[in-house]
């Protein structure tokens, strides 16, 4: 197995790790956060919005099973990327659109990404995905790993994410562990 890491903020990490971890080639996922100027933040400090972080995933792969640039083709199709600090109902500098690459290669196949996939055919509106540097990444809480698949019948769950995932394994079945 050649293993890799993609760490790619698409709005709440619940939804964005439940999301990567029913991937074939996903060894995990993980939901924390990246891009912020704080050491080791908590989830409050980061919904305060003061530390500047990213809800972010970080994809741990296989990339002789998946591809760095497959994984980016998801991140388009699975959250609106032309949304400035938002997803949805979800609004703050934590919920922004982003990709920390972790090297030269990363960042060169995410600007190509970025101009393949803005071209009007996802949405309308230019996206507002920042592509960064992963200076470091920083776990969330125990309890928000696999917060979706513990907490299913939650409001937030139930309302926003379950109908997220679901949308996703419909129109990307053939990648499905």
């Amino acid at each position: 197995m050649s293993k890799e890491i993609a760490v790619l903020g698409a709005g709440c990490f619940w939804c964005v790790e439940g999301i990567f971890n029913s991937i074939n080639g996903v060894e995990q996922a993980i939901s924390g956060f990246a891009g912020g100027n704080v050491e080791n933040p908590t989830y409050r400090q980061v919904c305060d919005t003061d530390t500047n972080h990213a809800e972010v995933v970080e994809v741990t792969f296989d990339n002789e099973m998946i591809s760095y640039k497959e994984l980016l083709e998801i991140f388009w199709n699975i959250h609106n990327p032309t949304q400035l600090n938002r997803q949805g109902n979800d609004v703050g500098t934590q919920y922004r659109s982003s990709i920390f690459y972790t090297s030269e290669e990363q960042k060169k196949q995410a600007e190509e990404s970025l101009k393949e996939f803005d071209n009007g055919t996802l949405y309308e509106d230019k996206f507002v995905t920042t592509i960064e540097p992963l200076d470091k990444f920083w776990p969330a809480e125990d309890y928000h790993q696999g917060y979706y698949n513990e907490n299913p019948d939650q409001p937030y769950c139930s309302a926003v994410v379950g109908p997220k995932i679901a949308k996703f394994k419909s129109k990307f079945k053939q990648i499905l562990k």
